[in-house]
């Protein structure tokens, strides 16, 4: 049980969101389609409240000196990672998530969402894409494609 734990958590932190969390649900031995499922849904479970609440937490950082430094170099940083959001929206989205790469995962595409100001049904149809196509790929990786079939 520990572990299934461990392993929701891992998909929920944005280092090392699914990416981190299928790897290690799996070298603890706990079933395929349980690891997935888990991963993908802690991937999920963060960024779609953060869609709604980013906007409030980044004009309550403001007030700080810290917060609006932090600010400056979140929004710069994101929107030179996510130039592909920028242009294509949600087909955008869902390729800048699927593909894991560092600093490409759910939590950088629902902050790249924001700032490009993309509609909550666009963002929740790349975001859910994106989270399963990187769910698919870091599983055939991790597994090897055929042992991917195998379950």
């Amino acid at each position: 049980m520990k572990e299934i734990f461990i392993t929701l958590g891992l998909a929920m932190l944005p280092i090392s969101e699914l990416r981190g969390a299928i790897p290690y649900g799996l070298s603890k031995s706990l079933p395929f389609f349980n690891v997935f499922l888990i991963s993908i849904l802690g991937n999920l479970l963060p960024v779609i409240p953060l869609y709604f609440f980013l906007e409030r937490i980044l004009k309550f950082l403001e007030k700080f000196n810290y917060g609006k430094k932090f600010n400056t170099w979140l929004i710069n940083r994101t929107k030179s990672k996510s130039e592909i959001i920028e242009i294509y929206k949600t087909i955008g989205l869902l390729i800048f998530v699927g593909i894991p790469l560092p600093m490409t995962g759910a939590w950088t595409g629902t902050i790249a969402s924001v700032i490009f100001q993309l509609k909550f049904k666009n963002f929740l149809i790349g975001i859910i894409g994106g989270v399963l196509m990187a769910g698919i790929i870091v599983s055939f990786v991790t597994l090897g494609v055929k042992n991917f079939f195998t379950f």
